[in-house]
């Protein structure tokens, strides 16, 4: 188990985490008002190129964490790309509200389950694009950073029969955690389920049978913030569904970086992995080049290979990306400098008389030595929601008794007078950083 100190120290450290750069839109996106209900409270955005195609591909893209719709897709030139080739894009946005930190709530198992929270909200955006827009129904995919491939993970398992198929950057197998100590362990690549296990959750996760979404997996060996070998994991929840081979069919190198691809039956590729050398947290990008698209920023590295680009072909929406060399890797792996920014202090608030009960609170920390925020590093605990009339019967919004805060939310420091002695003493510690860190009310 976790000593006690370790969990309170990295909870204290989230308040050191300096807030966002502001992000860099153009005002290309419009804001999606009307979806339907919407149980996870989440904005939507979606752009659409000039004269788009009856029967146009789309594509949902996920921001990370600190990070907005605009401000990613100005990086990750998702827009950009959209204007060569013809297909409608879908942002969902987190508000703070729901998350301190901006990040979509794929620890807490309410929001990932098919036809709930968060999950159920992205959905209910897709199927507005689909009637409003027309878009073909049998080609709509899902990316996402960090947190959002995260959540990216989450939507392909609970919605497999929505998506064609999906790409995950720097982001973590689905349902691989369920608590704080858990997710702690998970984004250091410690204690992740066995493959079997993470095959049964994946089949668990929706009635479907078949056929399976295709899947791009993206991540940097000098990765500090989620651990490498969770980009394993992810290809091998996802192997057993395509009835594929330990072993890849094909190995070859894009870029300067290892590519893995595993082919069915009928000789399709379905799964492809990348590995990029030398690189740290983020995005790959290819923004340097004469016709590359997206910018560099923290979390959005210009390595000279463009995922955007790769992914879009791997899923048949663009022609075969250009085959550059990497650089060197040593300038992909930081972030440019950062302004100084005011640190981000998250506040317990206290409960409103109309607010929905709150949920347990669930948390992916800032693993030292990392001293810049993360998109997937700091998600703080996510907050109660206001109660839509009616309220969606499917959003289990009850916490475990263990997590629920009681009255006003305050709770007097620990004393040796206590009448429950150590126990309540550990108890009252526990309670105190996490209200602390803005995890508990």
């Amino acid at each position: 188990m976790r000593p006690l100190s370790d969990t309170l120290a990295r909870l204290a450290a989230i308040r050191a985490i300096p807030g966002p750069l502001p992000g860099e839109p153009d005002g290309r996106l419009v804001e999606v008002a009307e979806f339907g209900a919407n149980p996870g409270a989440l904005r939507a955005f979606a752009y659409l190129p000039e004269a788009l195609p009856e029967g146009a591909p789309l594509v949902v893209v996920l921001h990370g964490c600190l990070q907005s719709a605009a401000g990613y897709d100005h990086g990750a030139g998702w827009s950009a790309l959209a204007d060569r080739h013809g297909f409608a894009l879908l942002l969902p946005e987190q508000q703070r509200t729901n998350n301190a930190n901006l990040c979509f709530n794929w620890f807490v198992p309410a929001d990932v389950r098919r036809d709930a929270g968060e999950a159920l909200s992205i959905r209910r955006m897709v199927a507005a694009m689909v009637d409003r827009h027309g878009v073909d129904r049998r080609r709509v995919f899902v990316s996402g950073l960090s947190a959002g491939g995260a959540m990216a993970a989450a939507m392909l398992a609970t919605h497999p029969d929505v998506f064609a198929g999906g790409a995950i950057i720097a982001g973590l197998p689905f349902a691989c955690a369920a608590t704080i100590p858990e997710a702690f362990d998970r984004m250091r690549g410690q204690g992740l389920p066995p493959a079997a296990e993470l095959q049964a959750r994946l089949r668990a996760a929706s009635p479907h049978d078949g056929p399976w979404p295709t899947l791009s997996v993206w991540h940097g060996d000098a990765d500090q913030t989620v651990a490498p070998a969770n980009a394993d994991a992810i290809v091998e929840q996802w192997r057993a569904v395509h009835g594929l081979a330990a072993e890849p069919s094909l190995t070859e190198r894009v870029g300067g970086a290892p590519r893995r691809v595993w082919h069915d039956a009928a000789g399709r590729p379905v799964i492809e992995q990348y590995r990029i050398p030398g690189m740290g947290h983020g995005t790959p990008l290819d923004a340097g080049s004469a016709d590359g698209i997206g910018h560099a920023g923290p979390f959005l590295l210009d390595v000279g290979l463009s995922s955007t680009d790769h992914i879009a072909a791997f899923w048949g929406l663009a022609a075969p990306a250009r085959r550059t060399e990497a650089r060197p890797p040593a300038a992909a792996a930081a972030p440019p400098p950062r302004r100084p920014t005011a640190p981000v202090t998250v506040v317990a608030r206290s409960p409103s008389p109309a607010a929905a009960p709150t949920r347990s609170p669930a948390l992916a920390p800032a693993p030292s030595p990392v001293a810049a925020p993360s998109p997937v590093a700091v998600p703080a605990a996510a907050a109660s929601r206001p109660v839509a009339a009616p309220p969606p019967p499917q959003v289990d919004t009850e916490p475990p008794p263990a997590s629920r805060a009681a009255g006003d939310g305050a709770t007097p420091a620990p004393t040796a007078e206590q009448p429950n002695g150590v126990v309540t003493r550990i108890k009252h510690v526990i309670e105190d950083a996490l209200r602390a860190a803005g995890l508990m009310r």
